[in-house]
C-alpha cells in the first residue's frame, strides 16, 4: 500500500515488520508527493489531484495573451501571444489574432487574404513544442537530450533544481513541467541580458511562479568583486544542471549547495571538457559517473507505388526480349525514383542539400542510365515505334507498400552528457576556503 492511509498497528510498530512497512510507507509518500509535502496533505493518498497544470495551459480554448505554436510546415514552427487586433503574417498569408481567440488548440485557420488558400495550425504549447519554435539566444538543449537529462537527474514533483546557463530557456521549461506544481528552480544565466529576457518570457508563459531568474555568475570568474555558486546554502537542491563552458570551476560549488545523494548533470559539446569536469567530480567527492551521448534520428515514411518485378525465369543463354528488356528499365527507374526522393519526398526534406543530396541524385541517374545502356534499342517495338512509358506497367500489376528513409540531417549538435551522484559527506562552503587561503 503506497498510501498514507495505510496504518500501522502501534503494537506491532516496535516489530521489524512493523519499521519495515512504516518506512516504506514513508518512502511511497517520498516518491509519489515529492519531498517538500507540506503537513496538511500528510492525510492525503497520492492522485491526479495533487498535481494541477500550472506550465502548460489548463483551457482547450485559446485565450487572449496566450502562448500558441503556430504550425507552419512540417519544419517550421512558429510561436505567438494572441493579442486582439493583431496579425500574423508569414508567406501563407495575414492571420488575425481574433481569429485564433475562442478556437480550440489544434485548429486550423484560414489565412485573411489570398482567398483563404493559406492556412496553419494552432498548437497547444509544450516544452518539445516551445524548444522547436523559440528564437535562440544561445544554442539549446533539444527535446531528446532534455528528456535524458529529467529521466537520469531523478526530478519528480516538488523538488528544487538549479540550473547555470539559462540560455534561450528551452531545459528551463522541461524542468518546469517535471517539477511543479510546488517545486522551484533556481536557474543561474551570467549575462544580463539573456536573464532579463528569460525572466519576461517566464512570466509571460505563466509559470514565473515555479521559477527564479539569477544574474549570477557561479563559476566566480567576473571581476566584479563577486564570489561563485548558487548562494542558497548548504545542501539547497536535490538536482543541478550545468550549461556552462567551463563546467569543472562550478562542481565544488555543487557539491556544497546539492542534499545528499543529489543528482549532478554537466552538458558539453567536447569530449575534452567532459574528461576535465569528471576530473573535478572526483575530487569532490562525486561517485557513480556516467557518460553519455545521445542523436535523434528521424525517418521520413511515405507510401509509395512501384512496379512489379518480372517473375519469369528465362532458360540460360535466351536473349532477353525488349518487352522484359522495356520492363526491367521501368523497374530499376521506378526504383531510382524512390531513391533520390521523388517529387513528394524532397518537398518534405528541407535541409537536404549539398553534398549528400548530390550523392543520392548522382546514384539515383547512374542506376537508370546504367539499365538504358544495357538494354539499348530493345525497347522500340517491331513497327518502329516506342513500348510503354516509364512508370506504367505491361501487365497493369502495380504495388502499394510503406518505405522509410532517414532525413539527410539531425535536428540538435554533438554533446556529451555527464551524471553523477553527490555522497553524504557535508561540503564546505568553496568561498570561504577560497577566503581563508587568501588570508
Amino acid at each position: 500500500n503506497t498510501g498514507h492511509n495505510a496504518a500501522v498497528d502501534p503494537a506491532s510498530s516496535s516489530s521489524l515488520d512493523g519499521m519495515l512497512v512504516e518506512a516504506a510507507n514513508k518512502a511511497a509518500v517520498d516518491l509519489f508527493l515529492g519531498p517538500n509535502t507540506s503537513a496538511e496533505d500528510s492525510s492525503e493518498l497520492a492522485d491526479g489531484k495533487l498535481y494541477p497544470e500550472h506550465v502548460l495551459p489548463t483551457s482547450p480554448i485559446i485565450e487572449a495573451n496566450s502562448l500558441v505554436v503556430v504550425f507552419e510546415s512540417f519544419d517550421n514552427l512558429n510561436f505567438v501571444y494572441a493579442t486582439p487586433g493583431a496579425i500574423f503574417s508569414n508567406r501563407n498569408g495575414h492571420f488575425a489574432h481574433n481569429d485564433f481567440i475562442g478556437k480550440p488548440f489544434g485548429c486550423k485557420i484560414r489565412s485573411c487574404n489570398n482567398g483563404g488558400l493559406g492556412f496553419l495550425y494552432l498548437l497547444r504549447p509544450t516544452p518539445e513544442l516551445w524548444a522547436r519554435s523559440l528564437n535562440h539566444r544561445t544554442q539549446i538543449v533539444h527535446e531528446l537530450d532534455a528528456s535524458t537529462i529529467v529521466f537520469y537527474l531523478h526530478l519528480r514533483p516538488n523538488m528544487v533544481v538549479c540550473e547555470s546557463g539559462t540560455g534561450s530557456g528551452a531545459m528551463s521549461h522541461a524542468i518546469l513541467r517535471t517539477i511543479a506544481p510546488k517545486g522551484r528552480l533556481h536557474t543561474f544565466e551570467f549575462n544580463q541580458m539573456r536573464a532579463e529576457r528569460a525572466r519576461e518570457e517566464f512570466a509571460k508563459n505563466k509559470c514565473d511562479h515555479l521559477v527564479t531568474v539569477h544574474h549570477r555568475d557561479v563559476c566566480g570568474k567576473v571581476d566584479d568583486g563577486s564570489k561563485g555558486g548558487f548562494g542558497l546554502g548548504p545542501q539547497a537542491a536535490h538536482a543541478i544542471f550545468l550549461d556552462l563552458p567551463e563546467p569543472w570551476l562550478a562542481v565544488p560549488h555543487t557539491a556544497y549547495t546539492l542534499k545528499p545523494n543529489g543528482r549532478l548533470a554537466s552538458y558539453s559539446p567536447c569530449v575534452e571538457q567532459t574528461q576535465r569536469t569528471i576530473i573535478a567530480m572526483r575530487k569532490a567527492g562525486f561517485h557513480s559517473f556516467r557518460t553519455i551521448e545521445v542523436r535523434l534520428r528521424e525517418h521520413f515514411v511515405d507510401e509509395v507505388e512501384l512496379e512489379l518485378p518480372p517473375k519469369a525465369k528465362l532458360p540460360r543463354g535466351e536473349a532477353t526480349s525488349g518487352a522484359t528488356a522495356a520492363s526491367t528499365v521501368r523497374f530499376l527507374s521506378t526504383c531510382a525514383s524512390t531513391v533520390s526522393g521523388g517529387s513528394t519526398m524532397i518537398e518534405y526534406s528541407g535541409d537536404d542539400t549539398g553534398a549528400e543530396a548530390d550523392n543520392e541524385l548522382t546514384e539515383a541517374e547512374t542506376v537508370e542510365t546504367e539499365a538504358t545502356e544495357a538494354v539499348g534499342a530493345g525497347t522500340a517495338t517491331s513497327d518502329g515505334g516506342t513500348g510503354p512509358s516509364p512508370g506504367t506497367s505491361s501487365n497493369g500489376k502495380r504495388k502499394r507498400m510503406v518505405c522509410a528513409r532517414p532525413f539527410a540531417t539531425m535536428r540538435g549538435h554533438t554533446a556529451f552528457l555527464t551524471f553523477c551522484t553527490v555522497g553524504n559527506k557535508v561540503h564546505p562552503d568553496p568561498n570561504e576556503q577560497s577566503s581563508s587561503n587568501q588570508s
